[in-house]
Order: C-alpha cells, then sequence, then structure tokens
C-alpha cells in the first residue's frame, strides 16, 4: 500500500511542487557546474585562474540562486555548487589569485 505501483516510474526532476521553474532550475545546475569546474581546477596549482574566476562566478550565482529557489532539489543542488565554488575560490586566490603570473 505505501510503495509506488508497478507501472509508475522514478523520475528525477526538480520540479517536486508540479510546477515548472526554469528560472530557478536553470541557476541550480549552472551552480553545481561551476561548483564542480572550480573544485577539480583546484587540483592543478597552474589553473588557479579558472578556479578563481569559476568559483567567484558560482558562488555569486548560487547565492542568488539560493535566495529564489523554489523546491528541495534545486536548494541541494545550490548548496553543493556553492560548497564547490567556494573551495575552488578560496585555493585557486591561494594557489596565484585571479591573474597570471608574471
Amino acid at each position: 500500500m505505501l510503495q509506488p505501483s508497478e507501472q509508475e516510474r522514478f523520475r528525477l526532476t526538480l520540479n517536486t511542487d508540479g510546477r515548472s521553474h526554469p528560472l530557478e532550475n536553470t541557476l541550480a545546475v549552472v551552480t553545481l557546474v561551476c561548483g564542480v569546474v572550480a573544485f577539480v581546477a583546484t587540483f592543478w596549482a597552474s589553473a588557479h585562474m579558472i578556479a578563481s574566476w569559476v568559483g567567484t562566478l558560482g558562488f555569486g550565482v548560487g547565492l542568488y540562486s539560493q535566495y529564489i529557489s523554489v523546491t528541495t532539489p534545486q536548494r541541494t543542488l545550490n548548496v553543493v555548487g556553492l560548497v564547490g565554488a567556494f573551495i575552488g575560490a578560496a585555493l585557486g586566490i591561494a594557489h596565484g589569485g585571479f591573474l597570471p603570473h608574471p
């Protein structure tokens, strides 16, 4: 009785309230992508510019996206992206900052 029927399939969606939220979904995905890129770029010290810029951009977009988010899955992507962007920006700045080395 409590389990879904056999015909009902699992669907991955950010719109758990049944409404369409294209702006909020786009910003949540952009935040996640920026966070992952910034975090991965920190593994190479020579990629400090990418980590710094993308991390800062992702952090700013993520804060706004978190502010206007509507559903819990959007907020989950925002938090994961924000953490990755923050770590990426912080380590990118520590490895050399926003500008190339002379």
